[in-house]
């Protein structure tokens, strides 16, 4: 494959390092001119980022567990490696988001309130719910012995969501990070929820349909949120939709195991 093909393909190995460059603070060596030049394109991986998330902070955990922690410590070190490996950028998400639409009284107000460093009562109420929701949920899989499955579908489902997001909405504002990164296609998208899909089943089994259909309500659910509120999309939102999209893998699994 030319260097002028690999622009425009589809797929591209590059592509890994580019989403974990993107979507985490890992030391990961990422081809920058290579990178812009894909740009959406790239976001095929972002469940394959996702993966490697999960396996660092399952392998975490899996130690906690080795040294006889109880189940509620093993989550919360769970939850602590996922947002160190993040550098919380999806908890930023999440919290600039509720802040915004919530607080802002039409489109410039909520703009301007989500790029605001501060933040607010909505946006401390949405991690505080985030991390209870999340550290529960945890909690019950792993004493029920399902640690690896349900941390590795919910990181790669949680992020594949977030393409077709990018594909379907435009941005909301002429910056920031989602501008950037710019818009993917359909097809781009199909193959980030393909691979999240297929692992999920592989993972799961039969729970995935489960899994996938709450996943999916909970993301056109943001959808329909950020259209309303913003008429399109932030990283902002797509950190969000990460955060919604991940609570409700995990209270899924949760519920189909009790």
């Amino acid at each position: 494959m030319t260097q002028n093909n690999d622009k425009t393909a589809p797929l591209s190995l590059s592509d890994i390092a580019a989403a974990l460059g993107l979507l985490s603070r890992l030391s990961i060596p990422v081809d920058t001119d290579r990178a812009m030049q894909r740009g959406a394109l790239a976001s095929w991986a972002y469940p394959i980022a996702g993966l490697a998330l999960a396996l660092i902070a399952g392998a975490v955990t899996q130690i906690a567990l080795l040294l006889v922690l109880p189940a509620t410590l093993a989550a919360a070190l769970t939850l602590a490696t996922l947002i160190i490996a993040t550098g919380a950028m999806h908890e930023d998400g999440l919290a600039d988001s509720a802040d915004g639409l919530w607080g802002g009284w039409d489109k410039e107000h909520r703009l301007k309130i989500m790029k605001d460093s501060h933040i607010g009562t909505y946006g401390v109420l949405a991690l505080a719910l985030s991390l209870l929701l999340r550290w529960s949920a945890y909690t019950v899989i792993i004493d029920h012995g399902m640690l690896w499955p349900a941390i590795l579908t919910s990181a790669m489902v949680s992020r594949a969501v977030m393409v077709p997001i990018m594909a379907t909405l435009p941005h909301a504002r002429t910056e920031g990070l989602s501008h950037s990164v710019g818009r993917p296609t359909m097809q781009t998208a199909y193959i980030a929820l393909a691979i999240a899909a297929v692992a999920s089943l592989v993972l799961v089994q039969f729970w995935a349909v489960w899994l996938v259909a709450a996943c999916a309500i909970s993301t056109l659910g943001c959808i329909a949120i950020a259209k309303s509120k913003i008429e399109g999309q932030t990283g902002d939102i797509l950190g969000a939709t990460q955060q919604l999209t991940e609570i409700t893998a995990l209270l899924t699994l949760a519920a189909l195991l009790t």
